[in-house]
């Protein structure tokens, strides 16, 4: 009985403070409409109209991108991929969730009144925004960088307020969601901080390497879409190389196996995707592969230490050569991670929509696209138990942290697959499933599994051949079942930079 007089009383403490938490947004936003910033009246409008659309950062990003710094390139990658993930977030749940409704413009002043938008007010789409790219970009540039564009970010916020389209509250509610998806990128691509920590296995150094490359073939995925110059970067660094251009739609695999077949030395310049392929090559050939970095994320090339192709040519010239893990599923290699699930399924649609909308917003989609449609878990047999599977990740070697999306590795010899599996032992919302996946074994701990070992057998419950996709590395591709996970311990030679 006392359980049940205390709700109401509750209910009536919660509504008496968001009522108190109203009425102090209220006089905050008051008291700006009634201040006078001498100087801000023509600034602030027009800073406020720039960041529509988030124009503005999408500047700053360009601006940073064509300094021709890799710091300054993955700082505005970074900050467009959080403005990304808080975009949707505020605009399609959050305004929709609460539709509060626009300051009351009654006296306020109309020398800089901003355009009111037809939307709801809370939260603040502007500051969402601003406060990501802010908070992103800050992870990768020095204080001289972030400073700046923090306090043309804090700008923006206040902005929003000083031209009467947003309460103090909206603003506030923006900037906690901007930071929480700038937070989420540290997820979805690691820091500057796991750049070559990585332990490998030492192998005795090559020795008679030409330093100008002669006896090396470079194959150049153009496709790969970093920098349309890498082809000529490795020229001028390998004039002596026999150099291969290869361009989308061409047989990359066919490629690469010719060149190996030729090669005293495998070079390859392109994502994770062209490398796992690259390292097929090599290992099928015997020839130590050289990873030349030019894609979006380069998960392996940056756990080696090489971030450019300047830190390339110096490994291959130092002759040091170390022997690393590969994994293999279905007859192909791998060299950071491989999936089912989830997750193929959004690398699916990321890859049909990415070259007419670009890489980041072709992901918010895809993922938006398989939250929306009538998903169900696979119906599977892992290492001889049943279970209702919504993703199973299989990494390369052990990773850190929990859930089904890490990102760092401390080995790349450790002789083991490090296998994450999110089941469904009762129905698993989809969206749950996919939070787990971007966010890692949050609230999940009844349906997340771990654990290590050197091979995983996946089937079907009633034994068929039929189709499975996969990812590895990014790239999708299908299998007929069941499928084994496997590794191939200190198998895959490669340069890295000398300690």
């Amino acid at each position: 009985m006392g359980t049940n007089e205390g709700m109401p009383k509750a209910a009536n403490h919660l509504t008496q403070i968001k009522k108190q938490l109203g009425a102090l947004d209220r006089r905050l936003f008051r008291s700006v409409a009634d201040a006078h910033f001498p100087g801000l009246d023509r600034v602030l409008p027009r800073l406020s109209r720039a960041a529509d659309n988030s124009l503005l950062w999408a500047a700053v990003a360009g601006t940073l991108a064509l300094s021709g710094r890799r710091q300054m390139r993955r700082a505005a990658t970074r900050g467009l991929l959080a403005i990304s993930l808080a975009s949707p977030v505020v605009n399609l749940l959050g305004k929709q969730a609460f539709g509060r409704a626009r300051p009351s413009i009654v006296d306020f002043p109309l020398a800089r009144l901003g355009r009111i938008p037809s939307s709801h007010s809370f939260p603040s789409g502007h500051s969402a925004s601003a406060a990501a790219f802010a908070a992103a970009v800050a992870m990768e540039v020095p204080a001289r960088v972030g400073v700046p564009i923090a306090v043309t970010a804090g700008a923006v916020c206040f902005s929003r307020v000083y031209t009467g389209v947003h309460y103090p509250g909206d603003v506030l509610a923006g900037v906690g969601l901007g930071m929480g998806a700038a937070l989420v990128t540290k997820r979805l691509w690691p820091g500057r901080t796991v750049i070559g920590e990585a332990r490998v296995a030492a192998t005795a150094p090559l020795i008679d390497l030409d330093p100008d490359g002669e006896g090396m073939v470079a194959v150049v995925n153009n496709g790969a879409g970093r920098d349309p110059g890498t082809a000529a970067a490795v020229r001028m660094e390998f004039p002596k190389a026999e150099i291969i251009e290869t361009e989308p739609g061409d047989d990359l695999m066919k490629r690469l196996q010719e060149a190996a077949g030729r090669a005293r030395v495998l070079a390859v310049a392109g994502g994770d995707g062209t490398m796992n392929c690259g390292a097929q090559a090599a290992l099928e050939h015997g020839v130590p592969l050289l990873p030349i970095p030019a894609g979006t994320f380069d998960h392996f090339a940056r756990t080696l230490g090489l971030e450019t192709i300047d830190e390339a040519a110096s490994a291959y010239r130092s002759g040091h050569v170390v022997a690393v893990d590969v994994g293999e599923v279905a007859g192909r290699v791998f060299l950071n991670t491989a999936s089912l699930g989830i997750y193929p399924l959004v690398v699916d649609r990321r890859e049909e929509w990415e070259g007419k909308i670009g890489k980041w917003s072709a992901l918010v989609l895809a993922m938006a696209d398989v939250l929306m449609h009538n998903r169900t878990p696979d119906e599977l047999v892992v290492d001889g138990v049943r279970r209702r599977v919504w993703l199973l990740f299989a990494g390369n070697c052990a990773y850190e942290s929990s859930g089904v999306a890490p990102t760092r590795r401390d080995r790349l010899e450790d002789g083991v697959l490090d296998i994450r599996l999110l089941t469904a032992a009762s129905r698993l919302p989809r969206l749950r499933a996919m939070a787990s996946t971007i966010l890692g074994g949050l609230g999940v701990s009844r349906h997340y599994l771990a654990w290590r070992a050197d091979t995983v057998r996946v089937a079907s419950p009633s034994g068929s051949r039929g189709e499975v996709l996969l990812a590895r590395d990014g790239e999708t591709f299908t299998a007929q079942g069941p499928v084994v996970l496997s590794k191939r311990p200190r198998s895959l030679l490669v340069f890295r930079p000398v300690e």
